[in-house]
């Protein structure tokens, strides 16, 4: 499968409309924009151009809980419970093969993940050059001292009888492909209604909670935390 990639039309028209704003503002735009970096948890409202024809058929990294997409021209993976894809220089996930995407900082990137070796990258970005294929990419070369020194761990390799389980792909979302896609309100109901798996590192039940989680009437909404915080923990 091939991964589109087109420039969104909103991209467009935002940089036109900032043209007009004059040369303060133009310098301010000339500058990274806050909302496209995310300090943690980005929100998943972002198109990076996949839009792929179906759920594509997902394979077990050896000696891993992640799985990869050998038929994607990209670097799409499936772990617990959610889908990855590194474009370029950043991370995203979903809980939805074709998003929509949030950004996620590099600081909170499951080390599984960073673990998979670069052979499993089908769209390698530039800066692997060089890297060997059956090792993990060097993120702290790359990402470099600040990120190094706060995980310093993060390249431990988990011995074979100690590696979770990988958690189920789901298949439900087969079913909806292509107009059948669901929009961002539908996705969170079908989710919930189809899929039990609960994360098991909680830096990704973070994420699946604000990508996934069902949304509840603003009357159940304070009462259902307690018993959703002792759900993730089974």
């Amino acid at each position: 499968m091939t991964i589109e990639r087109q420039p969104g039309a909103a991209r467009k028209s935002t940089c036109r409309a900032w043209l007009f704003l004059g040369p303060l503002l133009l310098l301010a735009f000339a500058s990274p924009a806050p909302a496209q970096i995310s300090v943690g948890i980005g929100v998943p409202s972002l198109d990076i151009g996949i839009h792929l024809p179906a759920l594509p058929s997902l394979t077990l990294v050896p000696g891993s809980p992640v799985y990869y997409a050998p038929s994607v021209d990209g670097n799409f993976f499936f772990y617990d419970g959610m889908y990855w894809v590194l474009d370029n220089d950043n991370w995203y996930s979903s809980s939805w093969y074709n998003g929509p995407w949030a950004q996620v900082d590099p600081d909170i990137v499951p080390s599984f993940l960073l673990q998979v070796p670069v052979r499993y990258y089908r769209r390698p970005p530039t800066f692997f050059r060089g890297w060997a294929a059956n090792a993990p990419p060097r993120w702290d070369e790359h990402w470099g001292n600040g990120w190094a020194q706060k995980h310093g761990d993060w390249n431990k390799r988990v011995d074979r009888g100690h590696v979770p389980p990988a958690a189920p792909i789901p298949t439900y979302q087969k079913q909806y492909a292509g107009k059948r896609y669901p929009t961002v309100q539908q996705q969170p109901v079908l989710h919930s209604q189809n899929y039990k798996y609960q994360p098991r590192e909680p830096v990704v039940q973070q994420h699946y909670q604000q990508h996934a989680a069902a949304p509840q009437p603003r009357g159940e909404a304070r009462s259902g935390q307690s018993e959703k915080g002792e759900e993730h923990k089974k």
